[in-house]
């Protein structure tokens, strides 16, 4: 930890432990619901610490309220954390080996791998990726566990607008990659992929299909070569 904090700056530090803050208030947000939802208090609190990843926990949740079936939305879960596989292969140096790795692995989230590609130096990628892992490990089971216990004082996320916060976050912390214009073209392709087939397609899955999006960087990276 000690030298995580001599890595980062004070900026940067500032930036992850406001991030983790905000997945906390937005698992007060899921805790509450799930529990309003009737659900006990101690599922949402183990699928917090056990997936950590807030859009399949939604998922899940929302899935069971729904009337589906529980093996439904695991797979439904599953493809939503999918677009982990390509986030892994981005960064393998800075998940370390042996139990670090899987550690690091558990770890992952847009937010980390956000925080971690906008690093320059594998060191302060690496030290980027582990405060913000740590800091949302800490903070979104306890978040869950506080909203559970609060039970329906905060039962939709939408009303709060909460459902928008991790896109404006992730947005700001992406913005200075805009600058190199191969970057632009590939998240506009990306984002083209992604409104056109979100319509007729399950929700992640656009998502997954954006991905294309750095196919089209890589092709016109090599024209312009």
């Amino acid at each position: 930890m000690r030298s995580i904090l001599r890595t980062l700056d004070g900026g940067r530090l500032r930036d992850i432990a406001l991030v983790s803050l905000a997945v906390g208030v937005v698992g007060l947000s899921y805790g509450a619901t799930a529990v309003a939802s009737g659900f006990p208090l101690w599922l949402p609190v183990l699928l917090s610490v056990l997936v950590l990843a807030a859009s399949s926990e939604f998922m899940f949740i929302g899935i069971i309220v729904a009337g589906g079936s529980p093996i439904a939305a695991v797979l439904a879960g599953l493809a939503v954390n999918a677009r982990h596989l390509p986030f892994g292969l981005a960064l393998p140096d800075v998940l370390g080996q042996g139990w670090r790795r899987l550690l690091g692995t558990h770890l992952m989230n847009d937010e980390t791998v956000v925080f971690a590609i906008a690093q320059e130096g594998r060191a302060r990628q690496r030290a980027a990726y582990w405060a913000c892992g740590v800091g949302i490990l800490i903070c979104w089971p306890l978040g869950a566990l506080a909203g559970g216990l609060a039970g329906t004082v905060i039962d939709d996320t939408g009303v709060l607008g909460l459902d928008a916060m991790f896109p404006a976050v992730l947005l700001a912390l992406v913005l200075p990659a805009f600058r190199d214009r191969d970057k632009r073209h590939a998240a506009l392709v990306g984002a083209a992929i992604a409104l056109a087939t979100t319509p007729f397609l399950p929700a992640g899955l656009p998502v997954l299909l954006s991905l294309a999006g750095l196919a089209a960087g890589a092709v016109r990276r090599e024209a312009h070569r």
